[in-house]
């Protein structure tokens, strides 16, 4: 299988590179080299490498930061995603966008699933859904692919950001009031690779099963690496932010698993897989 992913040197496009390389060629691209938002250096990359399968891992994921760039962000996730897209539509070959949980405004108490409504409630949100929109437009042959909380090796993400800040401050406050269902990206790679391995085109969800707090996720974190920096609850009113975020995004992923057969492990071991990776790295 021939492949060409975009957003390469991101945590998940390191994973993916990574994975598919041992299914087959891969052709890898990103910033600065390669701007997903121009449409020409996309095609000519596309047509150049001729692959079977495109995977758009390229994003804007500033959360905050979109709020001050919107055009940014759009630029990126909606007419990047586009470009992308209509790039493999031409070559004939399928395409995989990842999305977020927060295309869900999160007034839900149960996992929503793939088939949910979304009702985006911020700059970075709505560009995503965009993206989706422009992925579907694009072609049939499309796999769109909603994760959360996604952390992995070379990551600016929740897992480093608690454990830096838990060795250099006396005492820690985390939002207990927002839930959802942490992702490790070398499971988002495999579920990949398990879902492009079907013509079963559509929307999805992958992430870790289980759900859990900010608050349970940090102390998870804290606890596997051995740190006893205190840490206690808070809501998230108290850490006021530049975009909105759902309190709740959960996401079901029994249609993934009904699919390709594949099933997310839960949140806690693969958690514990990415700490003893970590410290088999460092």
């Amino acid at each position: 299988m021939r492949t060409v992913i975009f957003g390469v040197k991101g945590q998940l496009g390191r994973e993916l590179l990574a994975l598919f390389r041992s299914k087959g060629e891969v052709g890898g691209h990103d910033l600065p080299e390669l701007d997903i938002a121009d449409a020409d250096a996309v095609r000519g990359a596309v047509e150049a490498f001729a692959p079977d399968l495109v995977i758009n891992a390229a994003a804007f994921t500033d959360v905050d930061g979109a709020e001050d760039e919107p055009a940014a962000a759009f630029r990126t996730n909606e007419a990047g995603a586009r470009h992308v897209a209509q790039a493999a539509a031409d070559q004939g070959a399928p395409v995989v966008y990842y999305s977020t949980d927060y295309v869900f405004g999160g007034t839900k108490t149960t996992p929503y699933v793939p088939g949910d409504a979304v009702s985006p409630i911020g700059v970075y949100a709505r560009s995503k859904a965009a993206g989706e929109a422009a992925t579907r437009m694009a072609g049939p042959k499309h796999f769109i692919v909603r994760t959360a909380w996604l952390y992995g090796p070379g990551g600016r993400n929740f897992v480093e950001k608690m454990l830096r800040a838990a060795a250099t401050r006396p005492s820690l406050k985390v939002v207990a009031d927002e839930v959802g269902s942490p992702t490790y990206t070398r499971d988002l790679a495999e579920a990949t690779l398990a879902l492009v391995e079907t013509e079963a085109y559509g929307t999805y969800h992958a992430v870790n099963d289980g759900a859990c707090s900010r608050y349970e996720f940090a102390g998870n974190v804290l606890a596997l690496a051995g740190l006893a920096t205190p840490i206690s609850p808070c809501a998230s009113s108290e850490f006021p932010t530049k975009a909105e975020r759902p309190l709740y995004s959960v996401l079901s992923t029994e249609k993934l698993e009904a699919v390709t057969g594949y099933a997310m492990r839960p949140w806690q071991e693969a958690l514990k897989a990415y700490m003893t990776r970590r410290d088999l790295q460092a």
